[in-house]
């Protein structure tokens, strides 16, 4: 069937959101049928009408989560495609205890839009329906609504209502235990135990006894995870002793009587670079990569700060390390910072901040003596974006200094001075004087170059003549 034979019936109760989606999914060769009204699209879908359903979870006359599951009712085959303001993992796995086929935050890209109805209209799916733990919004386990976490949140909540082996990807901070975690309390598993085992540095026989005790009388970590979930973290530190004997210890997991356990693995090394050095098993990559889940670096989702930073406040005052707030100013600063610890960086910087100072209001001034004394406990080498935090810092002082608040002006063309003027004498420096050459480096072409040379007043370079010691006729006596 071809998209311009398929219909989509679209049910928003907020106009302009109504009117966006009908003309996307006119752009996309569907026929679209709109309402403002629950009570209608069930009567079109009763009717036989339509082949993808497209409802906001929250509108005036019904739930959007009843309505997919009316729908299921009436027609198990008809997939659904349900939108959300609310954007948060349980808005996602919610949606999908519902019995939609997918689940897009609003606002959301047109991309996803056609992505989601091709994949539903391609392979239309009756999802069972999962019984969720009911979770109180401030005791989520993951915070974020940007894009990366958003499609995070829609694997979940495919993911769990699978027992596949699962491998999470992720760097030092991110989350990925959190991660492992959410997809056991939420998923099948949940009545069952969640069991860590850091695997760094264990040993073959160290790991067999961890997982299946030792032989006399004391049961290992497996029997406890019968029914649950056995997380298996830092894989990528796993020796290659250890790596051997995990995959034989997971054939007999896999041999063992049912519920059995759900194995996920977690690990921030890149797996696939170790195979290649021979210092990884592939076999046991492909053995736990069956589904996989990529964690974004926080410095990837800096529109989740201000969300986290508030999480992390207020979990500091119920801990008794008082109530306080963040101003601006600060807020930008922490958004301009590279985070190398990721998310776990952030919530220690905001425990020791509500620790450590007295001030209610942490401001600028605060946050730069932090945030430079983490710049300096970084090793020389490490590869960070060290100046946009130098430029945050140095703007945060700008405005700290500026006790009125509005009162800076041209902040532009001071940044821009103090940026240029050294990134032009350091690349002529690097051309040797070259302007043609330094025009290349910088991505610009001469005549701008020449002007920008003219406008900051940077000095000519004249490079530096090599130093010839021409041969002396030296006399017996200078011998």
């Amino acid at each position: 069937m071809n998209a311009q034979a398929q219909k989509v019936l679209v049910a928003d109760d907020d106009l302009s959101s109504r009117l966006v989606l009908s003309q996307a999914l006119s752009r996309f060769g569907y026929q679209v049928r709109a309402t403002n009204s629950a009570s209608a699209l069930l009567k079109w879908v009763s009717d036989g009408e339509g082949h993808l359903v497209v409802a906001d979870m929250v509108m005036a006359d019904d739930s959007g989560l009843d309505l997919a599951s009316s729908i299921r009712k009436r027609r198990p085959d008809l997939p659904v495609i349900l939108t959300s303001p609310h954007n948060t993992l349980m808005s996602a796995v919610t949606a999908s205890e519902s019995g939609a086929y997918d689940y897009l935050a609003k606002p959301f890209d047109l991309d996803l839009l056609e992505e989601a109805s091709h994949n539903a209209l391609a392979r239309p799916l009756g999802l069972p329906k999962a019984t969720v733990r009911a979770i109180r919004d401030e005791q989520l386990p993951m915070i974020g609504r940007s894009p990366p976490m958003q499609k995070l949140y829609r694997t979940m909540a495919r993911l769990i209502r699978t027992d596949l082996a699962v491998l999470i990807l992720g760097e030092t901070g991110s989350g990925k235990a959190l991660v492992a975690r959410a997809l056991h309390d939420l998923g099948r598993r949940r009545a069952g135990k969640f069991i860590s085992v850091n695997l760094a540095g264990t040993s073959p026989a160290m790991l067999e006894r961890e997982l299946f005790g030792d032989g006399a009388g004391e049961a290992g970590t497996l029997v406890e995870a019968e029914g649950g979930t056995l997380y298996l973290d830092d894989l990528g530190d796993a020796p290659i002793e250890t790596q051997t004997r995990l995959l034989s210890l997971l054939g007999r997991i896999e041999a063992r009587p049912k519920p059995g356990a759900q194995i996920i693995a977690s690990t921030n090394r890149d797996l696939m670079a170790l195979i290649h050095k021979g210092l990884f098993r592939e076999d046991l990559y492909f053995r736990l990569n069956v589904a996989s889940l990529h964690l974004p670096p926080l410095r990837d989702r800096v529109d989740d700060i201000p969300d986290l930073v508030s999480a992390f406040l207020l979990r500091a005052s119920r801990e008794g390390l008082g109530d306080k707030v963040i101003d601006a100013v600060a807020l930008a600063q922490l958004k301009s910072h590279a985070w190398p610890g990721n998310v776990r960086e952030l919530q220690n910087l905001v425990r020791r901040l509500c620790a450590v100072y007295p001030e209610a209001t942490i401001t600028s001034r605060i946050l730069s003596h932090e945030l430079s004394a983490l710049a300096k406990a970084l090793p020389e080498d490490a590869d960070q974006p060290r100046l946009s935090m130098a430029v945050a810092q140095r703007l945060a002082h700008c405005f700290d200094e500026d006790s009125n608040g509005g009162t800076q002006t041209n902040l532009y063309g001071q940044v821009m001075q103090e940026v240029e003027g050294p990134l032009l004498n350091l690349t002529l420096a690097a051309a040797q004087g070259n302007q043609v050459q330094a025009a290349r480096m910088l991505g610009i072409n001469r005549n701008t170059l020449r002007k920008k040379i003219e406008v900051l007043g940077v000095p000519s370079f004249r490079p530096k003549q090599p130093l010839v010691v021409a041969a002396a006729t030296t006399s017996p006596a200078d011998r």
